[in-house]
Parts: structure tokens; sequence; C-alpha cells
């Protein structure tokens, strides 16, 4: 038996989440009261029940009292026979204010003294404690609904072993620092293609700026560097229940230098994780 928790602010996805996983055979509920998954969880153990994955959505739509109880019963489930898990989706307030602009839907929390900017602050807030449980954070501010899908089919639906799918994803400063980032590498202080004018319009997929990159110095440091430290700390995350490690790695423009290491960290550990992913945030 498997209790997948889908929460997150309202707008970021956990409709299109909890869709896809009733695709895929998952007895899905709605804004379920918080107060009552310990009774769902007695009834979903009982094995005349015949149900092998649920996943419950719960948002702020709840009573602010029973939100508050959440993380202490997330903590009585995992210490029962009941394999739990806490999938917490998330975008930057700018695109979701974008989001209940297109779709003209009222947020949960406005009302006529409350505004949809002060809505979505205040849900962020009252969903903070149940964030910190997540096995799974997902920031969708620029993810398609196909990324999305590919994610959680990934995590959830491949019927493997249960183990931390590593992504290595590049991303340029000058647009903003990856939000769902774990760890955050920052690599503008190795040698910049760009300023090569024969390599400027490609990218670190090129054969061409890979040729350029690999005999520096500095490159090979520091690809070494972040590989020991990634292989010293990786396992004590996923020995926390991580599901979902993102590796961040950040040049200026998020076009060559970052590219490159993504791809050259991906490829390194191929090899030790059984999921890797390689992501081009610019690129995408």
């Amino acid at each position: 038996m498997q209790l997948t928790i889908i929460s997150g602010r309202s707008g970021s996805g956990k409709s299109t989440v909890l869709h896809i996983l009733e695709d895929h055979d998952y007895y899905c509920i709605d804004n379920l009261p918080a107060s009552l998954l310990p009774s769902l969880a007695e009834r979903l153990s009982a094995k005349q029940m015949g149900i092998r994955k649920v996943a419950v959505s719960i948002d702020a739509r709840n009573l602010a009292a029973d939100l508050n109880q959440v993380p202490q019963i997330i903590d009585q489930l995992n210490s029962s026979s009941l394999e739990t898990a806490v999938i917490f989706l998330d975008a930057n307030s700018q695109t979701l204010l974008k989001r209940f602009s297109e779709s003209r839907r009222k947020h949960p929390l406005s009302d006529k003294n409350t505004g949809l900017r002060e809505a979505i602050a205040q849900e962020s807030e009252l969903l903070e404690a149940l964030s910190l449980k997540a096995s799974l954070n997902i920031d969708t501010s620029e993810m398609s609904q196909h990324t999305l899908r590919d994610i959680i089919i990934d995590q959830l639906l491949d019927g493997s072993e249960k183990r931390m799918t590593l992504q290595f994803q590049s991303f340029g400063f000058k647009n903003g620092i990856a939000e769902d980032a774990d760890l955050v590498f920052d690599v503008r202080c190795l040698p910049n293609p760009y300023w090569e004018t024969n390599l400027r319009a490609l990218t670190g997929l090129s054969q061409d700026v890979i040729d350029f990159l690999d005999p520096q110095q500095e490159v090979q440091d520091m690809i070494r560097e972040i590989e020991a430290f990634l292989e010293r700390w990786l396992p004590s995350f996923e020995r926390n229940n991580r599901s979902y490690m993102t590796v961040a790695i950040g040049c200026t423009g998020g076009q060559h230098r970052s590219v490159y290491l993504a791809e050259r960290l991906g490829a390194l550990f191929a090899d030790k994780f059984e999921r890797v992913q390689v992501r081009h945030r610019e690129l995408d």
C-alpha cells in the first residue's frame, strides 16, 4: 500500500498531478480534510479493500487547524507499515498571479477583504510546514504540463525499486537562480566560450564548445571537485528519504559552461545512480 500526498500552492499544478496519477490507476481524492488522513490510512490498510496506490490532495482549502496537524500525522503514518510520500508543488508568486489572471478563477483564500496577491502570500505561510515534509519538491514556474508529466511518471510510475532520481540542471544567472534546485554550483569563474566569436552562437552541446572547454585545467578541476562533493554527500540525502535531488549548475547565460558541465556530470553519475536526468533550463 502506497499513500501519496499531493500539496502546494493553488495554481502550481496539483490537479494536473492528480489527473496523471488517476490515469495510472491511483485511487485519487481531491481536497481531503487533513484530520481524516489517519482514518483513511487505517481504512486503506485493511487487506480487503484491494487498493494498492492512493493519492490525496491536501491544500489551503483545509482549515488552518487541520493543516497544523499534518506534519505530526505524516510522522505517525511513516512509523506505521503504510508507505507515505509527500509531493509539494509550487511556482513563484508572479507566475501564480499570471495563471489566476489567465484562468479567471477565484483563489480559495481570496475574499472581499483579501486580494489575490495577499492570498498567494498567505497560502505560502499556511503550507510551509507541509512543504518541509516533502520528499519531492517541484517548481513549475517555467515548466510545461508535458515536463511535469514526465517527472511524475519517472518518479512514481516506473515500477522500479524506489531510489533517488538525480537531476543535473543548467541555468543562467542572468535569468534568475534555479528555484527548484537543492544544490547550486556557480561556474561563472571558468573560461567563457562566449568571448570566442566563432563559439558565441553555439551551446555546451556543440563539439566546438566541448573542444574549447575540455583542455582547460580549471574546468576539469571544477568537474572533479563537484563530483567528489556529490559522491560524498548524495548517499546521505538518499538515506534521508529524498526521492529527487536537483543539482543546478549556473553560468552567466546558461548556454555554454553550465550546459557542458551538466552533461559531463550527468555522464559521470549515470553509472552510480539508477536514474539520472539532465535538463538545460535556458535551452529547453
